[in-house]
Protein backbone atom coordinates (compact mmCIF):
# COMPACT_ATOMS: atom_id res chain seq x y z
CA UNK A 1 0.00 0.00 0.00
CA UNK A 2 1.59 3.48 -0.89
CA UNK A 3 1.12 6.44 1.17
CA UNK A 4 -1.20 7.99 -1.42
CA UNK A 5 -3.43 5.38 -2.10
CA UNK A 6 -3.62 5.25 2.05
CA UNK A 7 -4.21 8.84 2.19
CA UNK A 8 -7.07 8.93 -0.78
CA UNK A 9 -8.81 5.47 0.87
CA UNK A 10 -8.65 7.54 4.16
CA UNK A 11 -10.13 10.90 2.99
CA UNK A 12 -13.31 8.85 1.24
CA UNK A 13 -14.05 7.60 4.45
CA UNK A 14 -14.04 10.61 6.29
CA UNK A 15 -10.96 10.35 8.78
CA UNK A 16 -9.13 12.85 8.25
CA UNK A 17 -9.52 14.07 11.40
CA UNK A 18 -8.42 10.88 13.50
CA UNK A 19 -5.71 10.58 11.15
CA UNK A 20 -4.65 13.83 12.32
CA UNK A 21 -4.63 12.64 16.09
CA UNK A 22 -3.23 9.32 14.86
CA UNK A 23 -0.06 11.61 13.50
CA UNK A 24 0.64 13.57 17.04
CA UNK A 25 0.38 9.89 18.57
CA UNK A 26 2.49 8.34 16.29
CA UNK A 27 5.25 10.46 17.04
CA UNK A 28 5.79 8.68 20.46
CA UNK A 29 5.04 5.29 18.55
CA UNK A 30 8.07 5.77 15.88
CA UNK A 31 10.24 7.04 18.84
CA UNK A 32 8.99 3.64 20.89
CA UNK A 33 9.75 1.78 17.76
CA UNK A 34 13.24 3.39 17.30
CA UNK A 35 14.45 3.15 20.94
CA UNK A 36 13.64 -0.83 20.76
CA UNK A 37 15.15 -1.60 17.44
CA UNK A 38 18.39 0.16 18.56
CA UNK A 39 18.34 -1.78 21.71
CA UNK A 40 17.43 -5.17 19.47
CA UNK A 41 20.06 -4.81 17.45
CA UNK A 42 22.80 -3.30 19.37
CA UNK A 43 26.95 -5.11 18.68
CA UNK A 44 27.62 -7.06 21.93
CA UNK A 45 29.88 -5.21 24.44
CA UNK A 46 33.31 -5.74 25.35
CA UNK A 47 32.00 -6.81 28.84
CA UNK A 48 28.80 -8.06 29.14
CA UNK A 49 29.61 -8.96 33.02
CA UNK A 50 29.73 -12.36 34.91
CA UNK A 51 28.88 -16.24 33.91
CA UNK A 52 25.09 -15.84 33.91
CA UNK A 53 25.32 -12.54 31.95
CA UNK A 54 27.80 -14.19 29.24
CA UNK A 55 24.88 -17.04 29.22
CA UNK A 56 21.78 -14.38 28.21
CA UNK A 57 24.23 -12.46 25.75
CA UNK A 58 24.48 -15.79 24.03
CA UNK A 59 20.49 -16.60 24.09
CA UNK A 60 20.21 -12.54 22.75
CA UNK A 61 22.36 -13.05 19.93
CA UNK A 62 20.57 -16.32 18.93
CA UNK A 63 17.33 -14.68 19.05
CA UNK A 64 18.11 -12.39 16.39
CA UNK A 65 17.64 -15.35 14.27
CA UNK A 66 14.93 -14.91 11.95
CA UNK A 67 11.95 -16.93 12.24
CA UNK A 68 8.49 -17.14 10.15
CA UNK A 69 5.77 -13.94 10.66
CA UNK A 70 8.44 -13.17 13.51
CA UNK A 71 6.83 -15.18 15.97
CA UNK A 72 10.40 -16.01 17.93
CA UNK A 73 9.09 -19.48 18.26
CA UNK A 74 11.84 -20.82 20.76
CA UNK A 75 12.43 -20.75 24.35
CA UNK A 76 16.08 -21.50 26.34
CA UNK A 77 16.93 -23.52 28.96
CA UNK A 78 20.87 -22.12 30.57
CA UNK A 79 22.56 -24.92 32.02
CA UNK A 80 26.22 -24.75 33.42
CA UNK A 81 28.02 -25.14 30.06
CA UNK A 82 25.22 -26.08 28.24
CA UNK A 83 22.10 -23.87 26.58
CA UNK A 84 19.25 -26.06 24.79
CA UNK A 85 16.86 -24.43 21.99
CA UNK A 86 13.13 -25.42 22.82
CA UNK A 87 10.10 -24.68 20.18
CA UNK A 88 7.54 -22.76 21.62
CA UNK A 89 4.79 -24.49 20.21
CA UNK A 90 2.04 -21.69 21.41
CA UNK A 91 3.86 -19.59 18.63
CA UNK A 92 4.10 -22.20 15.82
CA UNK A 93 1.56 -21.03 12.60
CA UNK A 94 -0.33 -24.17 12.34
CA UNK A 95 -1.69 -22.77 8.49
CA UNK A 96 1.61 -21.41 6.65
CA UNK A 97 3.48 -24.10 8.70
CA UNK A 98 1.17 -27.16 9.33
CA UNK A 99 4.24 -30.19 9.99
CA UNK A 100 6.37 -27.28 12.11
CA UNK A 101 8.85 -27.35 9.05
CA UNK A 102 9.60 -23.33 9.51
CA UNK A 103 9.56 -23.34 13.19
CA UNK A 104 12.55 -25.98 13.45
CA UNK A 105 14.35 -24.22 10.98
CA UNK A 106 14.03 -21.62 13.08
CA UNK A 107 16.04 -23.31 15.91
CA UNK A 108 18.45 -24.29 13.71
CA UNK A 109 18.75 -20.28 12.95
CA UNK A 110 18.98 -19.20 16.17
CA UNK A 111 21.43 -22.28 16.88
CA UNK A 112 23.99 -20.94 13.99
CA UNK A 113 24.06 -17.31 15.70
CA UNK A 114 24.61 -18.75 19.15
CA UNK A 115 27.39 -21.26 17.87
CA UNK A 116 29.46 -18.02 16.14
CA UNK A 117 28.50 -15.65 19.29
CA UNK A 118 30.12 -18.49 21.41
CA UNK A 119 33.65 -18.16 19.18
CA UNK A 120 33.53 -14.88 19.68
CA UNK A 121 32.92 -14.95 23.24
CA UNK A 122 35.36 -17.59 24.38
CA UNK A 123 33.40 -20.79 23.92
CA UNK A 124 33.61 -23.62 21.32
CA UNK A 125 29.70 -24.81 20.87
CA UNK A 126 28.68 -27.93 19.72
CA UNK A 127 25.13 -28.50 19.07
CA UNK A 128 23.11 -31.83 18.64
CA UNK A 129 19.24 -32.19 17.96
CA UNK A 130 17.81 -34.90 19.89
CA UNK A 131 20.43 -36.09 22.03
CA UNK A 132 18.32 -35.18 24.96
CA UNK A 133 14.37 -35.52 25.62
CA UNK A 134 11.83 -34.07 23.34
CA UNK A 135 12.71 -31.69 20.42
CA UNK A 136 15.77 -29.99 22.11
CA UNK A 137 18.88 -28.29 20.20
CA UNK A 138 21.41 -28.81 23.34
CA UNK A 139 24.20 -26.71 22.51
CA UNK A 140 27.64 -27.97 24.78
CA UNK A 141 29.75 -25.09 25.08
CA UNK A 142 33.50 -25.46 25.89
CA UNK A 143 35.74 -22.71 26.61
CA UNK A 144 37.97 -22.02 24.21
CA UNK A 145 40.38 -18.56 22.60
CA UNK A 146 37.77 -16.26 21.70
CA UNK A 147 37.72 -15.78 17.54
CA UNK A 148 35.75 -13.04 16.44
CA UNK A 149 34.18 -13.31 12.63
CA UNK A 150 32.86 -11.78 9.88
CA UNK A 151 29.43 -13.98 10.27
CA UNK A 152 29.40 -13.04 14.42
CA UNK A 153 29.81 -9.36 13.43
CA UNK A 154 26.97 -9.47 11.21
CA UNK A 155 24.49 -10.67 13.44
CA UNK A 156 23.05 -7.24 14.24
CA UNK A 157 23.39 -6.53 10.65
CA UNK A 158 21.62 -9.32 9.30
CA UNK A 159 17.77 -8.70 8.39
CA UNK A 160 15.52 -10.31 5.63
CA UNK A 161 14.82 -7.48 3.34
CA UNK A 162 11.22 -7.42 1.40
CA UNK A 163 12.28 -4.83 -0.90
CA UNK A 164 13.15 -4.36 -4.98
CA UNK A 165 17.17 -4.95 -5.22
CA UNK A 166 19.31 -2.89 -7.65
CA UNK A 167 19.37 -6.94 -10.40
CA UNK A 168 22.96 -6.11 -10.57
CA UNK A 169 25.10 -9.53 -10.60
CA UNK A 170 27.26 -10.68 -7.72
CA UNK A 171 31.00 -11.96 -8.84
CA UNK A 172 31.89 -15.46 -8.83
CA UNK A 173 33.99 -15.22 -5.92
CA UNK A 174 30.50 -13.97 -3.80
CA UNK A 175 29.11 -16.47 -5.39
CA UNK A 176 31.49 -18.86 -4.11
CA UNK A 177 31.60 -17.76 -0.20
CA UNK A 178 27.35 -17.59 -0.16
CA UNK A 179 27.53 -21.47 -1.75
CA UNK A 180 30.12 -22.42 1.05
CA UNK A 181 28.56 -21.10 3.70
CA UNK A 182 25.30 -22.31 2.26
CA UNK A 183 26.19 -25.93 2.34
CA UNK A 184 26.30 -27.93 5.65
CA UNK A 185 25.87 -31.61 6.97
CA UNK A 186 23.10 -32.87 5.02
CA UNK A 187 21.91 -29.99 3.41
CA UNK A 188 23.38 -27.90 -0.10
CA UNK A 189 22.44 -24.67 -1.74
CA UNK A 190 21.66 -24.17 -5.28
CA UNK A 191 22.30 -21.04 -6.45
CA UNK A 192 20.58 -19.98 -9.68
CA UNK A 193 21.51 -16.65 -11.44
CA UNK A 194 20.65 -17.28 -14.83
CA UNK A 195 17.33 -14.97 -15.42
CA UNK A 196 15.10 -17.92 -17.94
CA UNK A 197 15.65 -19.97 -14.56
CA UNK A 198 14.62 -17.08 -12.01
CA UNK A 199 11.16 -16.32 -14.18
CA UNK A 200 10.64 -20.30 -13.60
CA UNK A 201 10.79 -19.36 -9.97
CA UNK A 202 8.89 -16.80 -10.35
CA UNK A 203 5.90 -18.94 -11.71
CA UNK A 204 6.03 -21.26 -8.56
CA UNK A 205 5.69 -18.21 -6.39
CA UNK A 206 2.78 -16.95 -7.91
CA UNK A 207 0.93 -20.29 -8.19
CA UNK A 208 1.67 -20.38 -4.01
CA UNK A 209 1.18 -16.96 -3.43
CA UNK A 210 -2.42 -17.10 -5.23
CA UNK A 211 -3.20 -20.26 -3.63
CA UNK A 212 -2.12 -18.91 -0.16
CA UNK A 213 -3.97 -15.96 -0.68
CA UNK A 214 -7.40 -17.69 -1.46
CA UNK A 215 -6.98 -19.47 1.52
CA UNK A 216 -8.78 -17.50 3.88
CA UNK A 217 -7.09 -19.24 7.50
CA UNK A 218 -4.05 -18.15 6.00
CA UNK A 219 -4.42 -14.59 5.68
CA UNK A 220 -6.09 -14.41 8.84
CA UNK A 221 -3.38 -16.09 10.58
CA UNK A 222 -0.87 -13.53 8.53
CA UNK A 223 -3.08 -10.42 9.94
CA UNK A 224 -2.37 -11.52 13.25
CA UNK A 225 1.14 -11.05 13.32
CA UNK A 226 0.95 -7.78 11.41
CA UNK A 227 1.93 -5.33 13.36
CA UNK A 228 0.49 -1.54 12.25
CA UNK A 229 2.67 0.78 13.37
CA UNK A 230 5.74 1.57 15.37
CA UNK A 231 3.82 1.70 18.94
CA UNK A 232 1.77 -1.74 18.19
CA UNK A 233 5.59 -3.28 17.03
CA UNK A 234 7.24 -1.92 20.26
CA UNK A 235 4.56 -3.27 22.68
CA UNK A 236 4.23 -6.53 21.04
CA UNK A 237 8.18 -6.97 20.54
CA UNK A 238 7.24 -9.62 17.62
CA UNK A 239 5.21 -10.26 14.36
CA UNK A 240 5.65 -8.03 11.53
CA UNK A 241 5.87 -4.27 11.57
CA UNK A 242 4.24 -2.64 8.16
CA UNK A 243 7.48 -0.75 8.31
CA UNK A 244 9.60 -3.40 7.45
CA UNK A 245 8.21 -4.06 4.55
CA UNK A 246 7.92 -0.28 3.03
CA UNK A 247 3.90 0.53 4.22
CA UNK A 248 2.43 3.24 5.93
CA UNK A 249 2.13 3.19 9.91
CA UNK A 250 -1.57 3.02 10.49
CA UNK A 251 -3.75 3.01 13.48
CA UNK A 252 -4.60 -0.18 15.09
CA UNK A 253 -8.45 0.51 14.44
CA UNK A 254 -7.59 1.45 10.65
CA UNK A 255 -4.80 -0.90 9.68
CA UNK A 256 -7.21 -4.23 9.69
CA UNK A 257 -9.89 -2.67 7.43
CA UNK A 258 -6.73 -1.35 5.08
CA UNK A 259 -4.88 -4.52 5.13
CA UNK A 260 -8.31 -6.45 3.89
CA UNK A 261 -8.57 -3.70 1.44
CA UNK A 262 -4.96 -3.56 -0.04
CA UNK A 263 -3.78 -6.83 0.83
CA UNK A 264 -4.71 -8.59 -2.64
CA UNK A 265 -3.58 -11.80 -4.40
CA UNK A 266 -2.67 -9.40 -7.79
CA UNK A 267 -0.90 -6.42 -5.74
CA UNK A 268 0.99 -9.71 -3.84
CA UNK A 269 1.93 -11.17 -7.44
CA UNK A 270 3.16 -8.05 -9.05
CA UNK A 271 5.08 -7.13 -5.83
CA UNK A 272 7.19 -10.66 -5.86
CA UNK A 273 7.52 -10.48 -9.53
CA UNK A 274 9.44 -7.26 -9.24
CA UNK A 275 11.07 -8.78 -6.34
CA UNK A 276 12.80 -11.35 -7.89
CA UNK A 277 13.33 -9.67 -11.39
CA UNK A 278 15.19 -7.09 -9.36
CA UNK A 279 17.29 -10.03 -7.66
CA UNK A 280 20.67 -11.30 -8.38
CA UNK A 281 19.62 -14.36 -7.90
CA UNK A 282 17.76 -17.41 -5.98
CA UNK A 283 18.61 -19.75 -3.26
CA UNK A 284 17.14 -23.13 -3.02
CA UNK A 285 18.47 -24.93 0.10
CA UNK A 286 17.52 -28.74 -0.04
CA UNK A 287 17.79 -31.14 2.98
CA UNK A 288 19.10 -34.91 2.45
CA UNK A 289 16.48 -36.09 4.33
CA UNK A 290 12.57 -34.85 5.26
CA UNK A 291 13.08 -34.68 8.83
CA UNK A 292 13.42 -32.83 11.99
CA UNK A 293 17.08 -33.19 12.69
CA UNK A 294 17.67 -32.06 8.69
CA UNK A 295 15.40 -28.56 8.93
CA UNK A 296 17.19 -28.23 12.31
CA UNK A 297 20.21 -28.36 9.72
CA UNK A 298 19.09 -26.25 6.91
CA UNK A 299 17.91 -23.96 9.25
CA UNK A 300 21.78 -23.38 10.08
CA UNK A 301 22.88 -23.57 6.43
CA UNK A 302 20.15 -20.59 5.42
CA UNK A 303 21.42 -18.21 8.84
CA UNK A 304 25.42 -18.67 7.85
CA UNK A 305 24.05 -17.90 4.00
CA UNK A 306 22.11 -14.84 5.40
CA UNK A 307 24.84 -13.89 7.51
CA UNK A 308 27.65 -14.06 4.89
CA UNK A 309 25.83 -11.92 2.80
CA UNK A 310 25.41 -9.45 4.94
CA UNK A 311 29.25 -9.65 5.95
CA UNK A 312 29.18 -8.81 2.17
CA UNK A 313 26.75 -6.23 1.95
CA UNK A 314 24.18 -8.44 0.08
CA UNK A 315 20.23 -8.68 1.29
CA UNK A 316 17.95 -11.32 0.92
CA UNK A 317 14.49 -12.85 1.87
CA UNK A 318 12.43 -15.63 1.40
CA UNK A 319 10.33 -16.84 -1.24
CA UNK A 320 8.97 -20.11 0.55
CA UNK A 321 5.07 -20.20 -1.20
CA UNK A 322 6.91 -23.26 -3.52
CA UNK A 323 7.67 -25.07 -0.42
CA UNK A 324 5.10 -24.09 2.08
CA UNK A 325 2.15 -25.40 -0.84
CA UNK A 326 2.00 -28.50 -0.29
CA UNK A 327 0.84 -29.43 -3.40
CA UNK A 328 3.08 -27.72 -5.10
CA UNK A 329 6.16 -28.37 -3.54
CA UNK A 330 6.63 -31.96 -5.44
CA UNK A 331 6.12 -30.61 -8.68
CA UNK A 332 8.98 -27.78 -7.64
CA UNK A 333 11.64 -30.30 -6.14
CA UNK A 334 11.50 -32.45 -9.78
CA UNK A 335 11.98 -28.64 -11.47
CA UNK A 336 14.86 -28.13 -9.21
CA UNK A 337 16.13 -32.04 -10.24
CA UNK A 338 15.38 -32.42 -5.87
CA UNK A 339 14.86 -36.58 -6.26
CA UNK A 340 15.30 -37.10 -2.28
CA UNK A 341 14.54 -35.38 0.31
CA UNK A 342 13.37 -31.97 0.66
CA UNK A 343 13.47 -28.11 -0.96
CA UNK A 344 13.23 -26.56 2.26
CA UNK A 345 13.76 -22.26 2.17
CA UNK A 346 13.90 -20.65 -1.68
CA UNK A 347 15.68 -17.22 -0.50
CA UNK A 348 16.17 -14.22 -2.88
CA UNK A 349 19.13 -11.97 -2.84
CA UNK A 350 21.25 -8.95 -3.90
CA UNK A 351 21.86 -5.89 -3.27
CA UNK A 352 19.53 -3.37 -2.28
CA UNK A 353 18.22 -0.78 0.55
CA UNK A 354 18.45 -1.10 4.42
CA UNK A 355 14.37 -1.23 5.49
CA UNK A 356 13.17 -0.53 9.45
CA UNK A 357 14.13 -3.41 11.62
CA UNK A 358 11.72 -6.31 12.96
CA UNK A 359 11.66 -5.95 16.82
CA UNK A 360 12.80 -8.68 19.58
CA UNK A 361 10.96 -9.49 22.75
CA UNK A 362 13.34 -9.43 26.08
CA UNK A 363 15.63 -11.93 26.29
CA UNK A 364 14.01 -12.63 29.89
CA UNK A 365 10.70 -13.69 28.23
CA UNK A 366 12.37 -16.53 25.86
CA UNK A 367 14.29 -18.18 28.56
CA UNK A 368 12.52 -21.53 30.69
Amino acid sequence: MTRRKFIATAAIAGTGAALGGFALHSRNGRAAYEASARGTWRPSGADVGDARNRMLELVRHATLAPSSHNTQCWKFRIGEKTIAILPDYGRRCPVVDPDDHHLFTSLGCAAENLVQAAAAMGFRGEATFGAGSGDSLDIALQAAQPVASPLFDAIPVRQSTRAEFDSKALSSRELGLLEAAGTGDGVRVLLLTDRQAMERVLEFVIQGNTSQMQDPAFVKELKDWVRFNGAQAARAGDGLFTGSSGNPSLPGWLGGPMFDLFFTEGAENDKYARHVRSSAGIAVFVSEKDDKAHWVQAGRAFQRFALQAAALGVRNSHLNQPVEVPALRPEFARFMGVTSGRPDLIVRFGRGPEMPRSLRRPVEEFVA
